[in-house]
Formats: C-alpha cells, structure tokens, sequence
C-alpha cells in the first residue's frame, strides 16, 4: 500500500511540474497592451451605442421617411439594406475605419417579414449586420421560409406550379418605411438542384397593400417551378398503364378455367393500391383532380365492369338445351353470324351446312326406301327389326348431334363477346393513355420551348 501511494504521489507531482513551469512562465509575460486601430474601434462603439436606442426608428425628422432595399437569393439568405441617421462618424477621428460589424439585435431594424407564411416563424436568424461611416447598413440574414402555395395537381407528375412569397413591414407604413426592389430577378447562383423540383422563372415584383387610406410597400417573389417526372414515371406510370393494358388479357383467356376471375380480381387490387399511393403523395384538394387519378379510377370501373362481362361470358359458355331455352333467332344471327366476319373471327356457317349435310344423309338412309334383301339371307320380319334398330340409332345420333351443338353454339357465342370486348377495352385503354398524356406532352412543349429560345437569345 505505501509503495502504490509513493509512486501515485510520483507521478501527480511529474505532472504538475510541467503546469507549475507553465503557470510561471504566464506569470512573467506581460499583457499586451491594445494597438490604437482597437482602443479607436472601443472609442467609436462607445459613441454610436452609448445613448442608441434599437426601438427608435433611426431618422434625423420625425416626418423622414427610412428606404429599405430588399433583395432575394435562393441559398436562404435575405439582403437587406438602410441608413441609420444615428450610426454614422468621421472615419478620421478613429483611425481611419469605414466599417463596423455589429451584432443585429443591438440596432434598429426594419420589421420587414413573411405575410404568407406556413410555420408562424416571421423573422430571420439573428447574425451581425455590417455599418459603414456614412450609417449605411447592410444586413445578410439567412433565413428559411415556408410559404404556402396553392398547388394544381391536374397534371401530375408534370404538373407545373406558381407560388409566391410577399413580404412587406408588419407596423410601418409607406409614409415611414419604404421598401425597394433590389433586382428584379431572384438570385439563384448559389442554388442547389432539388432532386423533385425545378426553377423555371423567379422574379420580384413591388407593390402596395391599402388598409384604408394607408399604403404598405410589399416585394412580392413568383417563384414557377416544375416537378422532375422520371421517378414517377419509372414506379408510378408505366405500372399503372402496363396494369390497365393487363385486363386485356383477361378477354383473351379461354372461359372454360377459372384464371379469368382471378386475373381481374388481382388487376383490381393492385390498381387500389397504386391509387392510394398516389392519394398520400399529392395534397388533398377537390378543386383538382389528378389526370392520373382519374385515368386509375376510370381503369377501375372498366376491370369492374369486365368482371361482370366474364361472369356473364362463363355463364354462356357453360350452358347448353338442358339447363336453358333455344337460343333466340337475333342472338343467332348476330353472334354467329354478323359479328364474327366484323371480329376477323372463322364464319360460323360451314359447320352447320356439314352437319346438316351429316343430318340429312343420316335421315335418307333412316327413311328411304327398304333395300332389296335377298330371302336367303333375311326374312322379311328380321330385315324390319334391323331397320327399326338403325332408325332408333340414328335417332339418338341425331339428337346428341343436336345437343353437341347446341353447347357449341353457345360456347363459341361466349368467345365472340370475348373477342368483342377485347377490343372495346384495346380500343378504350389507347385512347384514355392518349388522353391522358396528350395535353401533358402540349403543356410541357409550351414551356420547354420557350424556355430554350430565351437560354438562345440570351446567349
């Protein structure tokens, strides 16, 4: 125990050795004394800030009005500028300095804030704000501001939009405070690219806002900006698309299985899916309805609708003389006449002269006249009982031919519907993508274009 607490003790004094030279050292140099640049500096901020009151708005008469330049750069930061009557001095009675950097919150500020915002937050990070002798000052907040905007889906994914943000004095008006546009255009060097989002145009505009018979100056910024499409297009889309050309091949699968049903019924709820997908990416709103939520709850009604159309066609094709009535002379003529010559489908006529050709050389052999029977043979009475048998026979022949093709008739009415609406929702899934990216395609050349011949001009 002792020697443990001899070398502890060692080696606290080892280390304060090192402490105690360097505390000594300190001890022995001298403070520097301020250069006169400093003691000039701590002269002119007793000066300025000696009797400055920040709540006081800075003008030499009451009745002066305070200019208030206002700029916008999209990297979040706010130029704001103004000359304080009470912050200026002769630079050669302190050393020559022209600018001081003084902490914001210690001067008067023009309360110049966000009309329309979204998160209650009006005024930008406290930072220093830069004074020159003449007391012009100029304040760089960076600031980040959520303004609502009222979006137009119709066109999603492509959808462009128009927001805008204003932003004027909360108390003073134009005859106190009198905001100017900087620039008109926004800067946006210093922008970086938004992975969903593109900067069409940004401008700046003035205005005012009457409240009574007073005017507030307001800096409006419009801000048109487009959605990047490829993302929803690759997972969004082209799913929904290639899902309502899917139900096509609901028609063309034959009815005698049950992969109809469920074909449809799986189409169905992946089209739910992909449609409350899109109901949690675009805010709600009944003004305006998405192309493509329309186009998915229209697709919806059409897989309902060939849902019921495959019921009915399974029906059909299941049925025959003992379960139902003779087919009807219309439903004859047109489904197995007319409409499979329209449907580039096999005529339906051959089979039924072959077989009333079958029908008729069975019943001539059945009721013509008796053959010439050799009595060496047959006896007269033996030659009638064969003949009744063959009569009986052919007959029972005839009848099942009759209820084959009964059952035939009413399967190959089922493939005709099968054939009719395959083309009706061929015919109806082209135009409704036409429409639906139509207008889209029309709407995107109109700004692209445009767009194009400025960058030419411009350069």
């Amino acid at each position: 125990m002792l020697k443990a607490g001899g070398a502890a003790t060692a080696l606290m004094l080892l280390l304060l050795l090192p402490l105690l030279c360097c505390c000594h050292r300190c001890h022995s140099l001298e403070v520097p004394k301020l250069s006169s640049c400093a003691k000039a500096e701590d002269k002119l901020f007793k000066y300025l800030f000696g009797n400055y009151q920040k709540w006081v708005r800075p003008v030499d008469h009451l009745n002066q009005t305070i200019r208030v330049k206002f700029g916008l750069a999209i990297s979040q930061l706010v130029d704001v500028e103004w000359t304080d009557m009470k912050l200026r001095w002769n630079p050669e009675e302190y050393a020559g300095i022209t600018i001081i950097r003084v902490p914001s919150d210690r001067i008067w500020r023009p309360d110049v804030v966000l009309y329309d915002n979204s998160d209650g937050r009006f005024e930008g990070t406290i930072t220093k704000a830069v004074v020159k002798y003449d007391g012009t000052i100029t304040w760089t907040a960076p600031a980040n501001y959520k303004s609502a905007c009222t979006i137009d889906v119709t066109f999603f994914p492509f959808d462009l939009q128009n927001c805008s943000m204003k932003f004027g004095s909360w108390t003073y008006d134009g005859s106190q405070v009198d905001i100017i546009l900087e620039d008109f255009h926004v800067d946006k060097r210093d922008y970086f690219d938004n992975g969903e989002w593109e900067i069409v145009k940004a401008t700046g505009s003035r205005g005012l806002r009457m409240d009574g018979s007073t005017s507030y100056p307001t800096i409006t910024y419009f801000f048109i900006i487009r959605r990047l499409p490829l993302f929803y297009t690759l997972f969004l889309i082209i799913p929904c698309i290639g899902l309502s050309f899917l139900t096509i091949l609901v028609f063309y699968l034959p009815s005698n299985g049950g992969e109809k049903i469920s074909l449809c019924t799986s189409v169905l709820v992946s089209l739910t899916v992909f449609l409350l997908v899109i109901e949690e990416i675009i805010p709600s709103s009944s003004k305006a309805i998405p192309l493509i939520g329309e186009y998915l709850v229209f697709t919806m009604i059409f897989v309902t609708l060939s849902i019921v159309i495959t019921v009915f066609a399974i029906n059909v094709h299941h049925r025959s003389s003992s379960t139902h009535n003779d087919m009807a002379p219309w439903v004859r003529r047109v489904f197995l006449h007319h409409l499979p010559k329209l449907l580039c489908m096999r005529s339906h006529v051959d089979r039924y002269a072959t077989s009333g050709a079958a029908r008729t050389r069975g019943l001539g052999m059945a009721e013509g006249s008796e053959p010439e029977l050799t009595p060496l043979f047959y006896t007269r009475q033996n030659l009638k009982a064969a003949l009744d048998s063959i009569r009986y026979i052919t007959m029972h022949v005839v009848k099942e031919n009759e209820v084959r093709e009964v059952v035939q008739d009413w399967k190959f009415v089922a493939q005709v519907l099968d054939r009719m609406f395959l083309w009706a929702f061929l015919l109806v899934s082209i135009l409704g993508s036409a429409l639906l990216f139509i207008p889209v395609i029309y709407k995107w050349a109109s700004i692209i274009v445009p767009n194009h011949e400025t960058m030419v001009f411009g350069n």
